[in-house]
């Protein structure tokens, strides 16, 4: 049967009608958060010792933690023509699908390079990578989407890697979504080994002082307002900081809004995790929130920097002025223009998989292969007419 729409609609009534009591909720966590922000701007000793007890309480526990700038810090863009050259990865990937005739997978990674204020055509990239056959068992175990996950993100810090190597100058690197390697982990030897070779990609970056970045852009994020949480909480609430949340539906970028001038920059925060066991030394994750927009339209991000980058203004104050520049190219939608023009290079259509599913067929025949069939499940959603799943 289709969608019933009255049970929907009874539900959608059912959420306008708690739509006020939302609202006065929101407003009083959100009239805290100001409040905290206001009193502990500058206390970041105090900051960071109550983060760091939050830690003891519970290993895991995640939250930004001050370096040396204050909590509302606002900081304009230093040098407004960057001399520099650029380098933007993404990508995409075809999943195994059990109920294809075929059983494949394909990874696929575009990249952009750029010379700023050169003249130059900028440079396009691409990679991919075919898996087919005992590919899709590593380990014993299913190549699953998550695996596949962190095929790509590893493909695409290994093709920034590859790119940058014998550039001379300042080299501004940088992908969509955070830098730290998520994924699923129910293969932890595979999990294991990738993470090992992006953590390579990444040291061999900071050995030749590229600058790398990752731009999450609408990010969702509460880091500082996890920290402001565990700043009011009391000894007692630290022991139950996991349970602790009177911020709880405030995000980062509702609290950065209001001060981030178009153009600026927050402070730069060390992200607090169980992921500091991983990324150590000039690995260790940071981030800083970035207001891409125009006046009366501010529109933040989230970019996450390794400490080499954090620990050298320089270097940070080069990327601040690459991303606020790509940004506005994009105009009222601003987004970084190279990773735009990347993420168009790595899309696989799906008149590209039919093609690669063709290609594969074909081969397989030609060389006296045993084809498999499609499942009887996938058989019958193909049905002319049918458009439920």
């Amino acid at each position: 049967m289709p969608i019933d729409y009255q049970q929907i609609y009874a539900q959608i009534k059912a959420i306008g009608a708690g739509a006020q009591e939302r609202k006065k909720r929101r407003e009083e966590a959100q009239a805290k958060a100001r409040e905290l922000l206001s009193f502990y701007d500058s206390q970041l000793d105090l900051l960071r010792a109550k983060a760091d007890s939050a830690r003891q309480s519970d290993p895991n526990i995640r939250c930004a933690a001050p370096l040396t700038e204050s909590l509302a810090s606002s900081f304009p863009v230093v040098d407004s023509a960057p001399q520099a050259t650029l380098i933007a990865a993404d990508g995409s990937q075809i999943n195994p699908d059990r109920h294809a005739a075929i059983q494949f997978c394909v990874v696929n990674v575009g990249a952009i390079t750029m010379k700023t204020n050169s003249g130059e055509t900028p440079q396009i990239s691409t990679d991919t990578q075919l898996f087919y056959g005992d590919d899709l068992q590593p380990n014993g175990f299913p190549l699953s989407e998550g695996i596949v996950a962190l095929k790509r993100d590893l493909a695409e810090r290994a093709k920034l890697d590859e790119l940058s190597k014998n550039v001379s100058g300042a080299v501004v690197t940088f992908t969509d979504g955070p830098i730290e390697l998520w994924g699923a982990k129910e293969d932890a030897q595979s999990y294991t080994e990738y993470l090992q070779k992006y953590l390579g990609a990444l040291s061999r970056l900071q050995s030749r002082g590229v600058i790398t970045a990752g731009y999450v852009d609408k990010p969702s994020a509460d880091l500082v307002m996890r920290l402001l949480e565990i700043a009011s909480a009391d000894n007692e609430q630290i022991q139950k900081i996991r349970e602790f949340h009177p911020l709880r539906g405030v995000s980062d970028r509702w609290l950065f809004s209001p001060f981030l001038k178009s153009g600026h920059r927050s402070a730069v925060f060390k992200i607090q995790s169980s992921s500091e066991k991983t990324y150590k030394n000039a690995l260790a994750l940071h981030f800083f929130y970035l207001n891409v927009g125009v006046e009366n339209h501010p529109w933040l991000a989230r970019v996450e920097i390794p400490q080499w980058v954090a620990d050298d203004s320089s270097q940070l104050n080069l990327l601040h002025s690459v991303l606020v520049e790509q940004c506005r190219v994009m105009g009222s939608r601003p987004y970084p223009y190279l990773l735009h023009r990347a993420h168009e290079t790595a899309v696989v259509k799906m008149e590209e998989k039919q093609q690669i599913e063709q290609m594969l067929s074909m081969e397989l025949r030609r060389n006296n292969e045993d084809m498999d069939e499609g499942s009887n499940k996938q058989s019958a959603k193909d049905l002319q007419g049918r458009t439920r799943k």
